[in-house]
């Protein structure tokens, strides 16, 4: 039982962390209106709501001084003297910080942060005007409030008197029943259970007193109670024989009251006041879901289930197996039609094809789907992000926000939340200027960032743009000089996109001094490397004196990928069909040899070649090839194929490192007739061959491909290949 009792306390935690943070979030979001709006009272309503359920969460949760603290919040907020408060934002800001904190200790079971300093912060809001509401006011008020009768005595939440105004407006009554325990109940310890059993059976339950679910018995158990039932009706269900030796019941809503009558019974104005705020908010979320139908009070709840990322994972990975049984079947078919073109079983299996293909497709999309969330739960973030390092810096910012409806793989969300970091911070320390200098420049004193998503193909696109001074192309390249990345010759050689990319160089930083924001050289190279291990692109475009916009590209999902199959050397290779601007055809005459580097005229620019295979000898100069013309970002490249086999969808498979040890290859998969094809990685294709030496050809990179797939022939045969 204690097991059992340490698993759900377990569970309970591990739920009360993740709703901590959207309170939290909700608190830094509260507290960014309120700096805006200064004395705003709902929004300091709004940041009482916030502290009044984190209280009461963590005191669920048995964690005392988080409980304590955001109960010392709650008690300041509610003077009508803070409000008036100048620095209550800043006080706002640091409650956030200080719960954060806290959580971060509970979370890692590390010592607690100290608190003096937020208190003290807090104690000087409980010190009111001339004129204002004092303490003992407050207090007696409260008097006033446990003199009044039932729901004031037994101290129902917020919520559960959110759930008795709900109930009564669905023409239900809400009962207070008080149970009393048989001093002769041979089962004491399950008495509990079974009276919010039976009350179960005729409504539902909104609240219990006493909450606490330990296996100790209980004298007495106060049940919230909302029914169609009658009152007799419900006396005589609960009164259970051998348990429950009493049963007093009084009404304390019936469909026809209003929901002003909850404060009314409770004698309490301020928490009158804040249930009127919740139906507020709720209203209109309600609007959107109400249906024809009698609303179930707690269906929204009870249709929603918490499960596990890794759960939503597996199923993927066999839907990916479906995918490729899918594929050995279309090859079994194809030579079933080849081999008997007349028989009447041809046509029955090609519909039975089509209709699993149709399924399948849906069932991809739905599970895909479970693992996608709103852009939104990364951008919530940056709002005081910017405000703080805007501080840091001297400046103002403004953040703006759109296609925060964007939906993108759970896990691609949280890899890219470092990196996105990094170029807001970027934007704010380097890219904006300070006030005195926009306003030379004739721009308004105030600074701007926007933060953009939107899905574009089967991409993800995030873009951070700000109006500051762009990337200074020269500094850039006479810092690159100065720290040894390039020499002064390549400098002068350099196209703008080059240049831009010089940023994202490790170590590399254009600050002149080294503050708490910029200047360590630590952050842009962190934003290319995470993008090319997620298959993704990183952009730079930079308008001088006017601002610079870094543009995310990403995929969908990494689990399965729309792909496009070619052949080099006999071997099978496939690179992401999104990645291919077109598909040029050429003969090897065409080619043309700049600085030992092969080129091709394509239209109006030269394509630069990287060839995936042997060169050709002289006497093959007049073959046909084809060439696949691929986008990094602002880069094109060429790449030089025997053949094309078509498109696939491919379901990737993870690699050992003992299998594959080059970053060329992004992944494997297997093919429905058995064969094997290696993923390239396009990203690292392009920066091998801008590091590569005017001396050198493709012949490294074809030798490392050849070996690699070889490699994976053997592995496969070992099974050495993971799903």
């Amino acid at each position: 039982m204690s097991h059992s009792s340490d698993e759900r306390n377990a569970e309970l935690r591990e739920f009360f962390f993740e709703t901590a943070q959207e309170l939290l979030q909700s608190l830094n979001d509260e507290a960014l209106k309120l700096e805006n709006r200064p004395g705003d009272k709902e929004t300091v309503r709004s940041i009482r709501r916030v502290a009044h359920t984190l209280k009461g969460d963590a005191a669920a949760c048995g964690f005392r001084e988080l409980s304590e603290t955001a109960h010392e919040f709650e008690d300041a907020l509610a003077l009508e003297s803070a409000a008036a408060n100048q620095s209550l934002a800043e006080i706002a800001f640091k409650a956030a910080d200080v719960f954060t904190a806290m959580l971060a200790a509970y979370r890692g079971k590390t010592k607690l942060p100290s608190t003096a300093g937020f208190l003290k912060m807090v104690d000087e809001l409980t010190h009111a005007p001339k004129g204002g509401k004092s303490k003992g006011a407050k207090s007696k008020a409260k008097k006033k409030s446990s003199s009044t009768p039932m729901l004031a005595k037994t101290g129902w939440s917020e919520y559960e008197r959110l759930a008795m105004q709900r109930a009564a407006t669905d023409g239900l009554f809400v009962y207070h029943v008080i149970t009393q325990v048989d001093p002769n109940c041979a089962m004491p310890i399950a008495a509990r259970q079974l009276v919010l059993n039976a009350a179960s059976s005729i409504g539902e339950v909104l609240g219990v007193r006493p909450e606490d679910k330990s296996s100790a018995p209980t004298k007495q158990l106060e049940v919230l109670l909302a029914s169609q039932q009658a009152q007799e009706a419900v006396s005589v269900k609960c009164r259970i024989p051998t348990v429950i030796s009493s049963v007093h019941i009084e009404i304390v809503l019936t469909p026809q009251q209003q929901a002003g009558n909850v404060s009314a019974a409770e004698g309490n104005d301020e928490e009158a006041a804040l249930l009127r705020d919740d139906a507020q908010i709720t209203e209109a979320a309600e609007a959107e879901t109400q249906s024809s139908a009698p609303r179930n009070i707690g269906a929204a709840s009870d249709n929603i289930l918490r499960v596990d990322a890794e759960r939503i994972d597996s199923v993927l990975n066999l839907v990916g197996e479906l995918i490729i049984g899918k594929s050995m079947l279309q090859q079994a078919q194809n030579e079933f039609a080849r081999r008997y073109p007349k028989d009447a079983l041809r046509g029955r299996l090609s519909d039975a094809m089509a209709f699993q293909s149709r399924v399948l497709n849906d069932l991809q999309r739905s599970v895909m789907k479970i693992r996608m969330v709103p852009v939104e739960q990364l951008f919530r973030r940056f709002p005081r992000m910017v405000r703080d390092v805007a501080k840091q810096c001297g400046k103002e910012v403004t953040l703006v926000m759109s296609g925060q409806d964007t939906d993108l793989d759970k896990s691609l969300l949280d890899a890219i939340t470092e990196p996105l970091t990094h170029l807001v911070r970027n934007s704010v320390s380097h890219g904006i200027e300070n006030a005195e200098e926009r306003t030379r420049a004739g721009k308004p004193a105030h600074g701007k960032i926007h933060l953009k998503a939107y899905h574009q193909g089967n991409q993800v696109v995030i873009e951070a743009t700000d109006d500051g001074r762009g990337v200074n192309a020269e500094k850039v390249k006479a810092r690159a000089v100065e720290k040894g990345l390039i020499t002064s010759e390549q400098a002068e050689r350099l196209s703008d996109a080059e240049i831009n990319a010089l940023i994202f160089r490790p170590g590399f930083s254009t600050a002149d001094q080294i503050t708490e924001v910029s200047g360590r050289g630590v952050g842009l190279d962190v934003v290319q490397s995470v993008l090319q291990r997620l298959k993704g692109t990183v952009e730079i475009e930079s308008r001088p004196g006017q601002g610079a916009t870094f543009r995310l590209k990403l995929p969908l999902t990494l689990a399965i990928i729309k792909a496009l199959l070619f052949r080099v050397e006999q071997r099978l290779y496939a690179i992401p069909l999104n990645t291919v601007a077109e598909i040029a055809r050429a003969h090897e005459s065409d080619l043309h040899v700049v600085d030992y580097f092969e080129v091709l005229q394509l239209r109006d620019q030269v394509l630069p070649l990287l060839r995936l295979g042997r060169a050709s000898s002289s006497t093959e100069r007049t073959g046909k090839i084809f060439v696949l013309v691929i986008a990094m970002g602002e880069r094109k490249l060429g790449l030089i194929v025997d053949a094309l086999e078509g498109e696939e969808e491919l379901v990737i498979k993870a690699l050992g490192n003992h299998t594959v040890s080059t970053d060329l290859v992004g992944g494997a998969s297997i093919l429905g007739d058995g064969r094997v094809v290696l993923i390239l990685n396009l990203a690292a294709l392009v920066e091998r061959f801008a590091k590569m030496r005017p001396t050198e050809t493709g012949s490294t990179i074809s030798g490392i491909l050849l070996s690699h797939s070889d490699r994976m022939q053997l592995a496969v045969q070992k099974a050495e290949v993971r799903a």
